[in-house]
This record gives C-alpha cells, structure tokens and sequence, in this order.
C-alpha cells in the first residue's frame, strides 16, 4: 500500500476518535495489533490485541471524558514504506470539568495495508491528572 493510503487510514482512525467512536479509531487495526505508550502508565505500556485496546479505551475514555472522546488536530504526518510518524494535539475535557487538552507523537506500523502496531509519545504527567486518577 501508498504512504499516501497509510496517511489516510490514520486520519480516518482520528477522526473516528473525535467522535468517541473506539472501534472505528481500531477499524483498520490487526487482530493481532500491538500498542505501547511511552512511559509508565498504571497497568503497564503494552497491549496486545485489538480488543484489548478497544476495552481499555472504552472504559478510560467512558469514565473520564465528555463524549469519550479526544478531538484531534493532525501537525505533520511523515510516512516511509510501512511506518507513518504523526505529530498531534487533542483537545477534550473530562467529566470533572478539567481540560484534557494533551500533545501527541505516533510511530504507526502497517502491515498488508492495516495498522499493526502503534508506539505513542505524549504528556503522561497530564494523563496521569485527568485519565488516571
């Protein structure tokens, strides 16, 4: 598949997160789809498998934010053969009425045109006040 196709599955997986859709932000995920976050969040920093990932965000996200979403605003976006870097900041508040408005940073792999793996950098200080209290 095109860099260009990579980019557009991965605007289509955010925006599906801006809606609080989960599962349309893991529709062109691998079954066997590999996520880590950069740092120490509780539980650890990996996960393997696509519900997992689905279960986890549903009930972070459910819990803790207006609409269980995070709309985002891609920066930049460079892809090269399978591996797409994207550069972006979201905005969403949580229940409480905190903003959660937090930078990002993703490594994302392709396989046969679907995202198998995501590596994603962001303000785990911020997710720690507002996600995982």
């Amino acid at each position: 598949m095109s860099a260009e196709h990579h980019k557009d599955v991965i605007r289509q997986a955010l925006h599906a997160l801006g809606q609080g859709n989960i599962e349309g932000f893991l529709a062109d995920t691998t079954d066997d789809f590999h996520f880590t976050l950069a740092g120490t969040p509780p539980g650890g920093n990996t996960l393997q498998g696509k519900q997992q990932m689905i279960e986890l965000l549903k009930v972070v996200f459910g819990k803790h934010l207006e609409r269980s979403a995070i709309a985002m605003t891609i920066e930049n976006m460079i892809a090269e053969g399978d591996c797409v870097v994207e550069q972006a900041h979201g905005e969403a508040r949580t229940l409480d009425g905190q903003d959660y408005n937090n930078v990002y940073c993703r490594v994302w792999r392709f396989r046969e045109g679907k995202i198998a793996a995501l590596t994603e950098y962001m303000d785990t200080a911020l997710a720690r006040q507002c996600l995982w209290s």
